[in-house]
């Protein structure tokens, strides 16, 4: 039987596990053990977690795996590189993986590379900033999350020491980035890549909660941009993806467009992207099955990208406060059919980062514009 390593067993990793197990993989999963969806579908569940790769390895070579794979965690799939490597599966490798889970390696290709991202400092205290000209506001962030976590714009120099500690407290590295904040609309570009030749699947708009944290609150496929800024984008994106190395796997990468049509990369994630944006609104919009082209690149197999079912827009907006629930509640009353699934909680306390979101609700149409009208505002930059 054919056999596939997933690394995660939290929501975001059911698509993937479930849709294995439908394509005949005995699934075999790794995560620390804490009652997640993931340690009951799958068909053996370890509990290991996921930054114990030598641990997760041992186990591995005694599987004869066809492939191991994650979705939308860059923790993960750090470890995912690492066993692929030792093991010689497919998979991105361990120079690439460091340089799409490390912001400062990540931008440190960009420059020498001629990507088109903003002006970064590593930096281990405020201190470090001492005698340094800063045009702000400036953005600080950690190295190595995602999630939203950790990220503050700054306004002043005096604010700046509370910034790097927290994104150092939320950060695995004990350092943060100082970077130049660039004004624009925000978006995402999903990209499949198998043995170096980059797949564009979508362009996702992207809404968030804006100054100081940008929380993430909805995004919508397929974006509305100019055919031209799109050929634009798929130009400076490939480029990027070769620059950090990048050869089979999926890919998230953010950026950001100014009303002038200048792109600027924000960073790039070797894995599909979360928020819903892989695992549904891709297939959605596109009519592509993502999960699946991950499973096959996983395994050594060309991703088949022909759709699945028909192409349409989808979007989905996330519960941050009392706005996203009486929306929600106004397309049941008015439009209940474009309701393709929700998890709606209480709201109870503030929203820190994407994590401690309230829920969501996902939709489709066949056109962009039946979505738009509930979808949240864009948050001030």
């Amino acid at each position: 039987m054919k056999r596939l390593a997933v690394i995660g067993a939290s929501y975001l990793q059911e698509p993937l596990i479930r849709r294995a197990k439908e394509l005949g993989y005995e699934t075999h999963v790794f995560a620390w053990k804490a009652n997640d969806v993931g340690e009951s579908i799958a068909d053996v569940f370890y509990p290991i977690s996921i930054i114990e790769k030598d641990e997760i390895l041992n186990v591995c070579k005694d599987l004869e795996l066809d492939g191991i794979c994650t979705i939308a965690s860059d923790l993960a799939a750090v470890t995912v590189n690492y066993v692929a490597d030792k093991l010689g599966l497919p998979g991105n490798s361990m120079e690439a993986s460091a340089r799409s889970t490390n912001k400062h390696l990540m931008r440190e290709a960009f420059e020498k590379n001629g990507d088109p991202s903003p002006l970064s400092i590593l930096v281990h205290s405020a201190a470090d900033l001492e005698g340094r000209e800063l045009s702000f506001p400036v953005i600080v962030k950690p190295l190595d999350r995602s999630g939203s976590r950790g990220i503050t714009k700054v306004m002043r120099r005096e604010d700046l020491e509370d910034a790097v500690t927290a994104a150092r407290e939320q950060g695995f590295e004990d350092n943060a980035l100082v970077e130049e904040f660039v004004t624009g609309q925000e978006y995402s570009v999903e990209y499949i890549s198998y043995h170096g030749e980059h797949h564009f699947l979508a362009l996702t708009e992207k809404y968030t909660t804006g100054n100081p944290h940008f929380i993430e609150t909805g995004h919508i496929e397929p974006a509305s941009v100019d055919p031209d800024i799109l050929c634009r984008v798929k130009e400076i994106v490939c480029h990027a993806l070769d620059s950090l190395g990048i050869t089979d796997s999926a890919s998230h990468t953010e950026i950001k467009i100014s009303q002038g049509g200048d792109i600027k990369i924000i960073e790039i994630g070797g894995r599909m992207g979360g928020d819903f944006i892989g695992s549904d609104l891709v297939r959605l919009s596109t009519g592509v099955d993502f999960v699946r082209a991950v499973i096959q690149v996983a395994t050594g197999e060309e991703p088949d990208l022909n759709p699945v079912c028909t192409p349409g827009s989808a979007g989905v907006r996330f519960i941050v406060s009392n706005e996203d629930i009486y929306a929600f509640d106004s397309v049941r009353k008015n439009a209940p059919e474009l309701i393709l699934r929700s998890d709606i909680k209480e709201i109870n306390g503030a929203v820190n980062d994407s994590s401690s979101r309230f829920g969501y609700f996902i939709m489709r149409a066949d056109k962009r514009e039946s979505l738009e009208k509930y979808m949240p505002l864009y948050g001030e930059e």
